[in-house]
């Protein structure tokens, strides 16, 4: 039986929970920062902890599953909880030097690090994402959670290189995101979005890009604040490259614009389904802030 703590119960963290209980976890204990999500953990059941060190003192793996920007705060606040040396298993967002960093504080702690580098939007497939992972304790770690049906692949025994793999990716798949926000609400105003979404389909075969532009849309406008965070390690990533993250960076900024939008918007408006519903919603967004300022 294997024990589990999620460190940060936002929307990977409960799916992770979820799967991980109905795969035969003999126990889930839980710890965030935020009230809110707190008590999303006590209505799942989990054990609720003061702290994260307390959540994690108990269990046999470790996931930390916060925001990019408070990932080495979560890791370094597991110090006191790692006496049983269990298993840190970072899927956060991040850049490989942060990645690096989050290790050496696990370790000068007493836990075994595991960066993992989750490939996928986690909702689909849950705890069944794609995920490549690093460093010396990966083969441990993908041994123990056979039984629990997850897509693991080691990528090599070197901390920060299967990060570097994300965070390359999500230079195309954040961007896509803000690139297609800007293009559509730009084609609403002209009153030309058919007509741009049958050129699309030309150029860049996809079978459905009303829903494809609505889907990448509406993950900007809900989940914008924690991906501008990744964003900025993004951008970071490719500095340390050696390249100017002259796209990157404003990337960032169009994801906060975007979340900062989706709060202003109704929960429907957020889950519908139609194209035009949501460019309605946010085009209303938009003229309510510019009439504000």
């Amino acid at each position: 039986m294997t024990s589990f703590a999620i460190i940060g119960f936002g929307e990977v963290g409960g799916i992770f929970a979820r799967d991980l209980r109905a795969g035969g976890a003999s126990a889930i204990n839980a710890f965030d920062v935020a009230d809110a999500a707190r008590e999303r953990a006590r209505a799942f059941g989990a054990t609720v902890h003061a702290s994260a060190a307390e959540a994690a003192a108990g269990a046999d793996v470790v996931f930390v599953c916060v925001t990019a920007g408070s990932a080495l705060a979560a890791a370094e606040s597991l110090a006191g909880g790692l006496s049983r040396a269990p298993f840190v298993v970072d899927v956060n967002s991040v850049s490989p030097s942060t990645k690096q960093a989050n290790g050496r504080a696990v370790a000068a702690h007493g836990g075994r690090y595991v960066e993992a580098a989750v490939m996928a939007s986690v909702p689909p497939k849950g705890l069944r994402s794609p995920i490549l992972l690093g460093g010396p304790d990966a083969q441990g770690f993908m041994d123990l959670m056979a039984p629990f049906g997850m897509d693991l692949k080691i990528y090599s025994p070197e901390i920060g290189r299967a990060s570097a793999v994300k965070m390359c990716r999500s230079v195309m798949v954040k961007g896509l995101e803000a690139l297609t926000t800007e293009c559509m609400l730009a084609a609403r105003h002209y009153g030309v979005e058919e007509d741009v979404l049958r050129s699309l389909s030309d150029t860049l075969p996809h079978e459905n890009w009303r829903n494809l532009a609505r889907y990448v849309m509406s993950r900007a406008l809900i989940h914008g604040k924690r991906r501008a965070e990744e964003m900025r390690e993004v951008a970071r990533t490719v500095e340390e490259a050696g390249v100017a993250p002259l796209l990157s960076a404003p990337i960032a900024e169009r994801q906060d614009w975007a979340a900062a939008r989706g709060r202003e918007m109704g929960p429907e408006q957020l889950a519908t389904t139609d194209l035009d519903a949501l460019l309605d919603g946010l085009t209303a967004a938009m003229h309510h802030k510019q009439a504000a300022e």
